[in-house]
């Protein structure tokens, strides 16, 4: 079922989105929790993390409303909130593969070098966004001076 939701709604969607996917290790495990529900002990395991590190992620993955916790006996079973969550970042990664299929060197060297556009995401390439987009993409990666956001 999709739900209306207001543009300030549609916004906070986005910016718990892009919040979770701003960090690599929190990305590494919500395409784990794609695969299939799973225990700290597990994703520490797999992933070679630390139960700490891991922990820290899942809360804010839980905060960000992307995950759940399922308490098992003395153990927690942590699943995506939703499957359509696990559709979605298969489509993700389809965008991706195919911005970089059609990315050119040229592009590759910009997003090396420390400019602008690996702060908001190696796969990004402002240049061919509309203006809008890049401050859509600037708020929702939490970047000053983006459209909305405090001085």
């Amino acid at each position: 079922m999709i739900l209306m939701l207001t543009a300030d709604a549609r916004l906070a969607s986005i910016r718990r989105l892009g919040r979770a996917l701003a960090d690599p290790t929190r990305c590494r495990l919500l395409l784990a929790l794609a695969e299939g529900p799973a225990y700290p002990a597990q994703l520490a395991r797999s992933l070679d993390l630390t139960r700490q590190n891991v922990s820290n992620h899942l809360s804010c993955l839980r905060g960000c409303g992307l995950v759940r916790a399922r308490p098992e006996g003395r153990q927690t079973r942590y699943e995506l909130i939703d499957p359509a969550l696990a559709h979605a970042l298969d489509d993700v990664l389809r965008i991706v593969s195919v911005v970089e299929e059609h990315s050119s060197p040229d592009d590759a060297e910009v997003r090396a070098d420390g400019g602008r556009p690996a702060a908001i995401g190696p796969d990004l390439d402002r240049a061919r966004m509309h203006p809008a987009h890049t401050a859509a993409a600037d708020a929702a990666a939490g970047l000053s001076g983006a459209a909305g956001s405090a001085p």
